[in-house]
């Protein structure tokens, strides 16, 4: 069986959780706990340019606020 993960031509959804992290993710399987959809379902190649587009810092939320409160 090949990887879910990377089928160019699976169906996908982009997932992003509390931090502001995001992942692609096949439409088939399950959203896990914690994780929002916020894309798709949409073919792979879409998917990856969305969180290209709007993952631009990959730091987690609470990095970001943590290093704010400190400037």
């Amino acid at each position: 069986m090949s990887n879910p993960f990377e089928n160019p031509d699976g169906v996908y959804t982009v997932l992003v959780n509390d931090e502001g992290q995001h992942s692609l993710w096949p439409d088939f399987v399950a959203v896990p706990p914690g994780w929002t959809v916020v894309h798709g379902p949409a073919p792979r190649q879409e998917c990856l340019d969305h969180i290209e587009t709007h993952w631009t810092d990959m730091r987690p939320k609470s990095l970001i606020e943590a290093m704010a409160d400190g400037a």
